[in-house]
């Protein structure tokens, strides 16, 4: 039994049973880590010491049955979630030496089950890419082959779960930041409703857009992860005063009623036929255990990438004007007064991806651009939320491709930008509208690369993708299957 492969509640069990204890499973995902991340590049940091006191700690709790969903079990946090005395370094030089002197409220929360923080994952830099090859402490690789990229920007999270080098991870989900490396990678991955989790303690890119959630081995899993993190925090603006549900009630396999809309959208010229056929299947699947099929239209979908890539770029410039060399992060040390010490530092503590999104966010906010830039992209916006609220009238969730293809080969896009921005055709729109959605394991290329199919459903209604999502793998096994790394 290799217990860095378990899932969370598969741990659980054994823990109360006093089958194994949590040093046994960590001291196996350390195992693992050592076995694989030197080729796949998963983590930034990690903290053995640390994790086996943790882990220490879990087992005299479990020992007096003071045992929660989470305790004991390995986590990885992307290096964007603030994490005390632990570097957060969001992937970029500037960064490179920040140690927060406080947590995140997702990583506050769930330390109240004592789980163990196994070190902090790789990723784009500032969350800005959609391959992980933008971190400036390397790329990141996919576990089912080290030539192809894992998603981004929470490709390190994604791979750590996929290679089992933990239980299960937080990432960001910006414009697909999660669900589209956890289709890459064969993991289930969730971004929540926007405000249904707190981002106090998250380094802000796109403060309008982006929200920490889940990557988990199975959809169990993401369920009770999402039950740890989400909830009204009254340190985040946009966390909103909302009763949290028990997500694992929602686990049910019985949909039969269900009604799922097939965006006609979401199926389109230049999506990869592999894809499309897998997701097609994983529709009938759902069809068979008895969900309505409809069909339904969002007709903003074409313009998604050009209003995120006005919006995204735009916050992003006026949030990352912090670093500027004088409160912390790094410094330039090479210059004769303070705007050369500016400028210096900047070009210097930035790679070229965030470097293109803060010009770009700077133009369409200046003098003149902003109503013809910004102003459009926001009334865009509020079309694509009202085209969601249409289709939800007709259906209760949607069902549709999490990618336009498999992974594809490290390296390919990097000098394309364009080509890179559109991998998020079909993630930008959730996040410009604020509804949840997950991707899941529903097949695999011919080449052997993982597929995932996306669930979306309306606001608040997590519930009904985790059923949706539940069924779906209870009648599959796409889920089990795992990479050959050693």
């Amino acid at each position: 039994m290799e217990l860095s492969a378990l899932t969370i509640h598969e741990l659980h069990e054994l823990f109360k049973a006093g089958e194994v204890t949590s040093q046994q499973v960590t001291e196996a995902a350390f195992q693992r880590i050592e076995q694989v991340d030197g080729k796949v590049h998963a983590y930034t940091y990690l903290c053995r010491e640390e994790a086996m006191r943790e882990a220490e700690r879990a087992d005299a709790r479990i020992r007096k049955m003071d045992i929660g969903p989470l305790t004991g079990i390995p986590i990885a946090i992307k290096d964007v979630i603030c994490t005390k005395g632990l570097p957060t370094t969001c992937g970029s030089r500037i960064l490179e030496n920040f140690v927060p002197p406080y947590d995140a409220t997702v990583v506050e929360w769930m330390a109240r089950d004592n789980p163990v923080l196994m070190g902090k994952t790789n990723m784009d830099e500032f969350a800005m890419g959609s391959s992980t090859e933008h971190s400036a402490y390397g790329p990141t690789f996919n576990p089912w082959d080290l030539t192809r990229i894992p998603g981004g920007s929470s490709g390190g999270s994604a791979v750590a779960v996929a290679a089992d080098e933990c239980i299960a991870a937080l990432g960001t989900d910006t414009g697909g930041s999660i669900r589209q490396p956890a289709a890459l990678c064969g993991v289930v991955g969730m971004k929540p409703t926007y405000g249904r989790v707190s981002r106090f303690g998250l380094v802000a890119f796109a403060c309008s857009l982006e929200q920490i959630g889940p990557f988990a081995k199975d959809v169990t899993d993401c369920a009770i992860m999402l039950n740890a993190i989400a909830g009204h925090d009254p340190r985040d603006s946009t966390s909103i005063p909302r009763p949290r549900p028990d997500y694992t009630r929602s686990l049910v396999i019985d949909i039969r009623g269900m009604r799922i809309g097939i965006p006609r959208e979401y199926f389109i010229e230049g999506l990869d036929p592999e894809v499309e056929k897998a997701v097609r299947n994983g529709i009938d699947v759902l069809k068979d255990r008895g969900a309505e099929i409809v069909d339904v239209s969002l007709p903003m979908t074409e313009y998604g990438i050009s209003a995120y890539y006005i919006i995204a770029p735009s916050e992003a410039s006026s949030n990352l004007a912090r670093y500027d060399g004088v409160k912390y992060g790094f410094r330039d040390s090479d210059h004769k007064d303070l705007m050369e010490m500016y400028c210096k530092t900047r070009s210097r503590g930035f790679g070229p991806e965030v470097t293109r999104r803060i010009i770009l966010g700077t133009f369409a906010l200046s003098s003149g651009y902003y109503e013809a830039y910004y102003l459009k992209a926001c009334q865009v916006r509020t079309l694509m939320v009202r085209d969601f609220q249409m289709a939800f009238q007709a259906c209760d969730v949607l069902a549709a491709p999490a990618t336009p293809s498999a992974a594809f080969q490290a390296g390919e896009k990097l000098d394309d930008p364009l080509q890179m921005y559109l991998c998020d055709v079909f993630t930008i729109p959730m996040n410009l509208a604020g509804v949840p959605s997950i991707s899941i394991p529903c097949g695999f290329t011919s080449e052997g690369l993982p597929i995932g199919l996306q669930i979306v459903g309306n606001h608040f209604e997590e519930g009904k993708v985790l059923q949706a999502a539940y069924a779906f793998e209870q009648a599959t096994d796409h889920h089990r299957r795992k990479p050959s790394l050693t």
